[in-house]
């Protein structure tokens, strides 16, 4: 699947083709013909910061004959603040030539070079290779001249600019620019109702027209003004929602009956003036209807901006400095009294733009990249409506009011994020770095989201964190609008693609992401469970799916975390904001329901090509996913005829598909499924079309005497089949091809020519209507063919004959099974699409209705939905936007904005959202107000009886109570009811009466209720939402012991750690790496430990970093620390040195929370000087030793990489499978309290150890990954050395041992314990033997400890008997 490289799509483009598997969504929002005069265009982009790159980028992915960048300034460590393409390497290098071969990446079919020059207007001659030219970061006396030469020699000029939180567009497209396509919006058909004298034409059945006054329309199958049919377009008025009239038509006869109205979009010319006159007397289009007068502030205020940098060597005011705005104010009153209209300057905004003129912001370097990549495509290709001339637009709103801005707090610091702080100054940027976010999907919108947040420094901070979700695997159609991803990362996962891509953007994030590779829905909630949710502190949705987008929306809304949700359909766009206790959610509105068709219209009466793709449709799963899938239910599920089939209604009809796919039509070979494919042909094109013709005949009358062909209604004609037609031939290939592929036959090697030749000797039966036929002539009349309710078989001879006609499954042979297909839209080599285009086409032939391509069909049947790279990235720009004000905790609903965005027209609408609905009831105490939506009553898990009795304490006398579909409390039930549940605990209830188990992970319960209040009157109330808590996470209740692994299934769930902090060398990082500030502590027994004492001992931090072992010992109160009496063997093994008279680990958590509900575990990292715990996550804890503290290390040590950079990715891919299956897998094993549960874990085990063995076989070097120690070997050594001493008898891991199954595995592991130290000298086997067989009584109640295997470890030089014989008999070492 990989992209073609760049010389054949080069001559690709040349030769007028498009790779429509790349372009596909991109061409159903421009189409062929602008894609085709982009193809032939030459773009160039000076300036390469943040939004030069940004529009480069959205140029690139688009597709144009060749992108020249230009920008010969050296990249500066500022510039990272938005340009994404630099790396920390490229500083003091040429900007244009570090970023031309990244921009290149994106898009072999649009080369990209530099343009070589000092200066653009030393040579204007040069431009005239160019269609446009984009100028951004350009001095504005370099854009006069530049744009004039343009204007004079009719090159198209873009020139956009950002500062901070301001930014604007201008455009100048020539003298006579010609529009094809001002809306793109698909041209409005109709059926004609009538046409009076005085040219007045209504629409069939009072259906609206959809008509504007001025819009161009045709007609055709007209009869009575038959000149109108095809003739020019006639310019309409609308006079109604269902009337308009055409002018003059007298002359045309009288109109009699028939006929279709197409809108004919017509060109439009606009002259544009040039940069010169524009600034005199700008064209301004609105941005934002709320900020009406502040266009024409910003026009002044960006030419102030220009004249303080012409007077200052280029360098633009200083942030926040009060001095230099003073300056700017001076130059804007000098410009606001000139030309003809003066204006009134608003002083705050002028000063606030001066604040910002240096800031660099991503979000609006998205926005504007967008909007000028749009730009630039709208006037090479002619579609779409430009911006006439200028558009300015600002988002003041987002500025931070929780912090301090001045002069100090927004002076750079030599970071990446200058261009941020100079606008929100550093305490802001600080906020935004220890953000907890959850990003939905990484896809399109996801992809430019993560971009953006790695520009801006979200969650790079100690507390910082970014969980995404996304379950898709990347496919060749993505590459065109989801920059993160390249050609090598077809078929790999999304959400790991864009982690990776991001995480080399800003090293800062590395450690920061968290892949979660699992869709989020309800299917997933013990992954995504209360304690993720509780957590973060907002989520991000970049879905396209509506009810995924629900979904998030309600768990938002139940846990109380702000959403941005954001959509894009072609050039249109929209963002949401939600904001717990203050707006409506995303679900409080709904979209209209997808449009369907009648089944009448679709079976008999299609009007249109849409109605022919969705009866093709239909018959791709009426052919080739229904009947296998039947077929597979009756083989497989025993009394499938008595059980399922009865409560069908449909018997006959699916017994009878039964037959033919088993037996009467069942193929045994590929010719066999041509010649159905035949059949099917005639079946669908001829017999049914003379049926219906029979039945009503052309010259058919309605009751009212109406022709019945007329309106709605088209009177077909059968299709004889031809061979030589290319349709024909189509449908026939794809049918017979999937019709294999069912059954499981070869079809490879099948020509159309052998198809030809195998038909020709088929005889086709003559087609006699039937007069016993019956055919739904409206869908308003019951349907004759509907097969009536049946209570059973007694009374059908017919279906006891069919049934006899099945094969019993034990006949036919083992394993056998048709196989449904499965409708791929995107893989253009399995005949799916290829079966819908053919037979929707041969449907519209029977009915004369005009063909549709495959590439129509394909958008129609797979229900695409049209995308393009510029709308996705100005459409994340806001939303990073509203980000900005959820982060400094706005709680004014007049602060945030939805938007909605048409960039063809191109319009900008901007609101505030919706407040959420409020309610209200009379309580004890008055009249109590609540948030309908985000309101609830929360209690804990008390009885039935005092739950009513707080309630009716509040005022509130419950009616009934109710979880889910369980009805818990009714006040009418019967008295010995009630007291039966009165005593029961509210969890106890809602199992008792559901008869289910309350789900493990799950903390809450809601119930909703009926009331009345103090009035007496039913009452809308909140839900209640009973706490869980204590049932499922207290360490000392009966209900949950800290010793008990398994959920109620029987299988082990592995907790997650609850502390995630971060040592970081990072200037103000919360926990700095110092000498003897941190403490770890540890056990020897427990694997996850003992790899921080691994690399511990690696990287020399026994002198930095000191540590306490606990006893082997774990029960009830977690573990212990040993008594100074105790003498057990390894080093400290001591009482905890640093919390005098603590006896248990659990006694330092508490000491931080007090109201910590998790379990205790090791390692603990804990930040001695804060009395903190850092981290209790061993994954993190030795990444941190790796680098964090190699300032402060002997060189011999810091040189010491354990997790090296061109191993990472190998690594990591490496962690998941052995983490999963072995490190983990040997206590789902031992802890599994099922059969299934144990088998389920311990089988996948031994394929993960086999699956090392083999790679440590295949790559012979004394470790994991070559001659060097690494990560991998660290993490799998603590599994793989406690295997046979404890893992084989305790944990039932017995199919093979290490010693005697595995002799790579064996040798490897020997070799890292005798011939390096650090593994060695941390390997405790006595506390290993020990703590597993005498804590886990639920497994060893009697704590017997075995004495074998002896040795724990052989000698690097010593085999067990039966390995040694199989190793001389391989001649292996």
């Amino acid at each position: 699947m990989d992209l073609d490289g760049p010389s054949m799509g080069t001559a690709k483009l040349q030769n007028g083709e498009i790779d429509e598997s790349l372009y596909s969504r991109q061409l159903y929002v421009l189409g062929h013909e602008a894609m085709k005069r982009m193809g032939a265009s030459h773009v160039l982009i000076a300036g390469l910061r943040g939004l030069g790159v940004e529009i480069a980028k959205n140029i690139a992915l688009a597709g144009v004959k060749s992108l020249t960048l230009f920008d010969p300034a050296p990249a500066e460590t500022s510039d990272f603040a938005s340009q994404f393409f630099l790396h920390p390497d490229d500083v003091g290098k040429p900007r244009a030539a570090v970023t031309v071969p990244r921009v290149a990446e994106l898009n072999a079919y649009t080369p990209v070079s530099e343009h070589l020059a000092d200066n653009l207007t030393d040579n204007l001659e040069s431009l005239k290779r160019y269609q446009v030219v984009v100028l951004t970061g350009t001095p504005l006396k370099d854009q006069l001249t530049i744009a004039e030469y343009c204007h004079q020699n009719g090159i198209y000029l873009v020139v956009a600019d950002i500062f901070g939180l301001f930014g604007t567009i201008f455009t100048d497209f020539g003298k006579d620019f010609t529009i094809a396509d001002a809306t793109g919006e698909n041209p409005v058909t109709g059926i004609v109702a009538d046409i009076d004298s005085d040219g007045l034409v209504s629409a069939l059945d009072e259906t609206r027209h959809g008509l504007e006054d001025g819009d161009f329309v045709t007609f055709t199958e007209i009869q009575g003004m038959e000149k109108l049919n095809n003739a020019e377009p006639r310019k309409i008025t609308v006079k109604g929602p269902y009337t308009f009239s055409i002018g003059e038509v007298s002359g045309l006869g009288q109109y009699k009956r028939g006929g279709l109205y197409t809108q004919v979009k017509m060109p439009k010319i606009i002259h544009f003036q040039s940069l010169k006159e524009q600034l005199k007397a700008p064209e301004l289009l609105m941005s934002d209807f709320a900020k009406f007068d502040r266009p024409q502030q910003l026009h002044i205020g960006f030419q102030a901006l220009h004249e303080f940098a012409n007077q200052h060597d280029g360098e633009l005011p200083r942030p926040h400095s009060e001095g230099d705005a003073s300056e700017i104010l001076k130059y804007a009153q000098i410009l606001a009294g000139e030309g003809e209209n003066k204006v009134e300057l608003d002083e705050k905004l002028l000063h606030e733009l001066s604040y910002q003129a240096r800031g660099d912001l991503a979000p609006m370097a998205a926005f504007f990249g967008g909007l000028a990549a749009q730009e630039v495509l709208k006037s090479v290709s002619g579609k779409f409506h430009p911006i006439v001339q200028w558009l300015y637009y600002d988002s003041l709103e987002s500025l931070p009011s929780s912090v301090q801005r001045s002069e100090e707090l927004c002076k750079p610091t030599g970071t990446r994020y200058d261009g941020q702080i100079a606008v929100f100054g550093k305490d802001f940027q600080e906020r935004i770095s220890n953000v907890n976010e959850f990003l939905v999907g990484a896809g399109a919108i996801g992809c430019e989201m993560l971009k953006n947040w790695a520009m801006i420094g979200l969650a790079t901070g100690p507390k910082g964190r970014i969980s995404v979700a996304d379950m898709d695997q990347i496919e060749k159609s993505n590459l065109n609008r989801q920059f993160l991803f390249r050609p090598k990362d077809v078929g790999k996962l999304k959400s790991e693609c864009a982690a990776e891509a991001v995480q080399a953007m800003n090293p800062d994030l590395k450690g920061k992401i968290d892949i979660r590779p699992d869709r989020v829905g309800p299917e997933t909630e013990h992954i995504f469970n209360e304690d993720f949710w509780e957590e973060l502190d907002g989520v991000t949705n970049a879905l396209d799916n509506v009810d995924a987008r629900q979904y998030v929306d309600r768990r938002c809304v139940f846990f109380r975390k702000p959403l941005v949700d954001s959509g894009t359909l072609g050039t249109k766009g929209n963002t949401q904001v939600v904001i717990p206790m203050i707006t409506e959610s995303y679900s409080s509105s709904q979209d209209p329901p997808e449009q369907s068709f009648p089944q009448c219209t679709l079976r008999s009466f299609p009007n249109k090509i849409d109605h022919t793709i969705a009866w093709a449709k239909e018959k791709f799963h009426q052919y080739f996913v229904g009947p296998p899938e039947t077929v597979n239910l009756y083989l497989t599920q025993p009394n499938y005829i008595e059980q399922t089939l009865k409560q069908q209604g449909n018997e006959i009809a699916t017994l009878e598909s039964i037959r033919d796919y088993l037996v009467t039509e069942k193929p045994q070979h590929i010719n066999d499924c041509i010649e159905w494919a035949r059949k099917q042909f005639e079946n669908e094109y001829n017999n049914a079309i003379q049926q219906l013709l029979y039945n009503f005949p052309k010259d058919s009358v309605t009751n009212s005497g109406a022709p019945f062909w007329s309106g709605p209604k088209r009177a077909p004609d059968p299709l004889r089949y031809d061979a030589d037609n290319a349709t024909h031939m189509d449908f026939i290939f794809a049918a017979a091809h999937l019709h294999a592929f069912n059954y499981g036959i070869d079809s490879k090697g099948i020509s159309k020519e052998r198809c030809v030749q195998i038909m020709d000797n088929m005889i086709i039966p003559d087609f006699k209507p039937s007069s016993s036929v019956k055919i739904q002539a409206d869908d308003n009349e019951p349907d004759p063919n509907a097969q009536p309710a049946r209570s059973g078989f007694e009374d059908s001879g017919a279906l006891e004959k069919l049934v006899g006609q099945l094969p019993p499954s034990k006949a036919l042979p083992s394993g056998f099974k048709l196989e449904p297909v499965e409708f791929e839209k995107d893989d253009d080599s399995n005949h799916h699409v290829d079966f819908i285009t053919a037979a929707s086409n041969l449907r519209a032939l029977n009915y004369s209705i005009p063909e549709a391509d495959r590439h129509k069909t394909k958008f129609i049947a797979g229900k695409i939905i049209p995308a393009i790279a510029t709308t996705t990235a100005l459409v994340t720009g806001l939303v990073v936007l509203e980000l900005y004000k959820i982060i400094d905790g706005k709680n004014d609903i007049e602060q945030y904005k939805n938007g909605f965005v048409n960039l063809a027209l191109p319009f900008f609408g901007f609101s505030e959202p919706i407040a959420s609905p409020k309610g209200k009831y009379q309580g004890t105490n008055g009249e109590v107000t609540f948030d309908k939506l985000w309101d609830r009553f929360e209690v804990d898990d008390i009885t039935l009886k005092e739950f009513l009795s707080d309630f009716k304490e509040r005022g509130l006398n419950i009616q009934m109570l109710s979880s889910g579909v369980s009805l818990l409390y009714a006040s009418f039930y019967p008295p010995k009811k009630l007291k039966d549940r009165m005593g029961l605990k509210l969890s106890e209830l809602v199992e008792t009466v559901s008869k289910k188990p309350i789900p493990d992970h799950q903390k809450n319960v809601i119930f909703e209720m009926t009331a009345e209040d103090t009035t007496e009157e039913d009452v809308e109330v909140p839900y209640v939402m009973v706490k869980l808590r204590n049932k499922f996470y207290s360490m000392t209740s009966t209900n949950s012991s800290i010793t008990n692994w398994a959920d109620k299934s029987g299988e082990f769930k592995r907790g997650q750690s609850q502390f995630r902090n971060w040592i970081s060398k990072k200037s103000g990082s919360e926990f700095p790496p110092e000498r003897g500030r941190y403490h770890l502590y540890v056990s020897y027994a427990c694997p996850w430990a003992h790899r921080t004492l691994i690399v511990r001992k690696l990287k020399g931090l026994e002198d930095i970093i000191s540590f306490t072992s606990v006893h082997w010992e774990m029960l009830e109160k977690g573990w212990r620390f040993a008594t100074s009496e105790e003498k057990l063997v390894g080093d400290n093994v001591t009482p905890d040195p640093i919390h005098d008279g603590y006896t248990h680990l659990r006694d330092i958590y508490f000491s931080v929370d007090p109201d910590y509900k998790d379990r205790f575990t090791v390692p603990t990292l804990y930040d001695v000087k804060q009395k903190k715990i850092v981290s209790n996550e061993s994954s993190d804890i030795i990444r941190m030793f790796y680098t964090e503290f190699n300032d402060i290390l002997p060189e011999k040590f810091a040189a010491i990489d354990l997790f090296p950079e061109e191993l990472r990715k190998d690594i990591e891919g490496t962690n998941e499978w052995t983490y999963n299956d072995i490190n983990n897998g040997v206590y789902k094993s031992g802890f599994a309290t099922t059969q299934e549960a144990y088998e389920k874990a311990v089988h996948p085990l031994f394929a993960s150890l086999d699956r090392a063995e083999a790679h440590l076989a295949k790559h012979a070097s004394p470790y994991y990954y070559g001659p060097r120690i690494t990560e991998a070997d660290i993490r799998l050594y603590t599994t793989i050395i406690r295997f046979d001493p404890v893992y084989v008898q305790h944990f039932k891991c017995n199919i093979r041992d290490i010693r005697s199954g595995y002799p790579k595995l064996h040798k490897w592991v020997r070799n890292l314990y005798w011939d390096v130290p650090a593994f060695k000298e941390t390997t405790v086997f006595e506390h290993i033997k020990c703590h597993y067989t005498k804590s886990h009584k639920q497994i060893n109640p009697h704590s017997i400890t075995p004495v074998g295997p002896v040795p724990d470890i052989l000698p690097n030089d010593q085999e067990v008997p039966a390995a040694a014989a199989a190793l001389r008999s391989t001649n292996q070492p």
